[in-house]
């Protein structure tokens, strides 16, 4: 249960956020965001960054492949591999907007925290010699008061910009710390290794986004990880909640949705330029996503005043 503390830093963060969330959702200060939403809308997919998102008021709902994560005011949301996840605030309203801080995981700023420790890392690490199985590489965990301290006064901060350069990575790198001791202490940590098992299923990651309308064998990939095929399966799914295969798929998707709102292309040339070979499939795969046809899906998104933000969202 919240303690009477914990609700006063929570109601000090809701106050900055209001005072500095504008148009965007950057700051002044590089890495920090801040956010707030008037309308609990329908999900919506799009990439989900590598970044800390600290829920102040309202609450969010994400969900990438058979997993789900729901976090509200006093939790926090960690993304360590930039995924494509489908999520919306599922409180939010004029009265009452979510809001939240977010700062971007940067590897340069995370390693230097892991060294000087026998286990290259703190103390929730693992043992000398073992190495860490992948974690998710998403997860929600329980602000700490320490961390909402923190948050607070990087906000603060915005308003003295002759003080950022000196003091803003101080700040980051206590709430990196902070995470770094805390229950997705392993899901950070490996952010900040360049040899971590989540290190190398990154890197496939984004090799399948970069040539999502590519085939591709799964054997090639592993050996590009330094993991054998079962090894790289394993990894992969418990990174991404995905096999490889379904990855590339469900990017395949979002990219074709995207075009039939734009309306350059008719559905059998959208199916062939995002990799398929048959577009009885592709339009078989589209229903069972997106829950019309490619073509009453295109017909429907055309229709909508705010194409932009229907295009990667859910039907209705």
């Amino acid at each position: 249960m919240e303690s009477g503390k914990t609700h006063g830093r929570i109601g000090e963060l809701r106050s900055l956020i209001r005072d500095h969330a504008g148009d965007g959702e950057e700051t002044a200060i590089e890495g920090v965001l801040v956010s707030a939403a008037t309308v609990s809308d329908e999900p919506r997919t799009s990439p989900s960054g590598t970044v800390m998102a600290l829920i102040a008021q309202g609450a969010k709902r994400l969900a990438i492949g058979e997993r789900t994560y729901e976090y509200e005011a006093g939790q926090y949301f960690v993304a360590s591999v930039d995924l494509p996840v489908t999520g919306h605030y599922s409180k939010a309203s004029p009265d009452e907007p979510a809001l939240g801080f977010g700062l971007v995981l940067r590897p340069d700023r995370i390693a230097p925290l892991l060294l000087g420790y026998p286990d290259d890392g703190p103390t929730n690490g693992p043992e000398p010699g073992r190495r860490s199985p992948t974690p998710p590489a998403l997860g929600v965990a329980d602000a700490t008061p320490e961390m909402l301290d923190a948050a607070i006064r990087m906000l603060r901060l915005i308003d003295h910009p002759d003080d950022h350069e000196v003091l803003a990575p101080m700040i980051e790198r206590e709430i990196l710390w902070r995470m770094l001791n805390g229950p997705l202490g392993e899901t950070v940590r490996q952010i900040g290794l360049t040899d971590s098992s989540l290190t190398h299923i990154s890197h496939a990651v984004r090799w399948i986004s970069a040539h999502y309308d590519e085939p591709f064998r799964v054997d090639d990939l592993a050996r590009s990880c330094d993991m054998s095929v079962s090894a790289f399966h394993r990894n992969f799914r418990a990174a991404t909640a995905l096999s490889p295969i379904q990855f590339q798929k469900q990017i395949r998707l979002q990219k074709s949705r995207l075009m039939l709102m734009a309306g350059s292309s008719d559905v059998a040339t959208v199916a062939f330029r995002v990799g398929y070979d048959s577009a009885s499939q592709f339009n078989r795969e589209y229903r069972r996503r997106f829950g019309l046809s490619p073509g009453r899906d295109a017909a429907r998104l055309r229709r909508t005043p705010d194409p932009e933000a229907i295009a990667a969202s859910g039907p209705d």
